[in-house]
């Protein structure tokens, strides 16, 4: 899985991915979503932080949604505006 994980803790990680209902897996990937988007987002606070709150949640959709989408939708093009 990776590589700086030894081999029997990793066993035990994916035994305990096996052992959780859908429901659970679901529940965690949720979390490790919200996590990622914390994370990118204190990025891009890191490099813009004098930037709008708006500005910077478009900035942090632009990491996710196809740039035609941000486009049509918001009127953002990461291309020109960046992340």
């Amino acid at each position: 899985m990776t590589s700086d994980t030894s081999p029997d803790v990793e066993r035990v990680l994916i035994e305990g991915y096996r052992r959780m209902t859908p429901a659970e897996r679901g529940a965690r990937l949720g979390a490790l979503t919200i996590a990622a988007q914390r994370l990118a987002l204190a990025g891009i606070r890191a490099r813009h932080g004098d930037l709008p709150e708006h500005q910077l949640r478009l900035r942090l959709a632009a990491l996710w949604l196809p740039r035609e989408l941000m486009i049509e939708v918001f009127h953002w093009d990461s291309e020109k505006e960046g992340y």
